[in-house]
């Protein structure tokens, strides 16, 4: 099992739940923030995970 995984970004609609060393992209929606999230793992080829709190992590394994 690899210790390797990162945290490249961390996308919300509540900056009161974030904070840290990751990037952090404010949405003004869910569907903004799903939609940021997508984009962002494509383009840093990673995962979206869903933490079920309106915060999305992207993470590389």
């Amino acid at each position: 099992m690899s210790t390797d995984a990162r945290i490249l970004a961390v996308v919300t609609e509540d900056m009161s739940l974030v904070g840290g060393g990751a990037p952090i992209f404010f949405a003004r929606s869910p569907e903004e923030r799903e939609r940021i999230a997508r984009y962002l793992a494509r383009a840093l080829d990673a995962m979206v995970h869903d933490l079920e709190n309106g915060v999305y992590i992207i993470a590389r394994h």
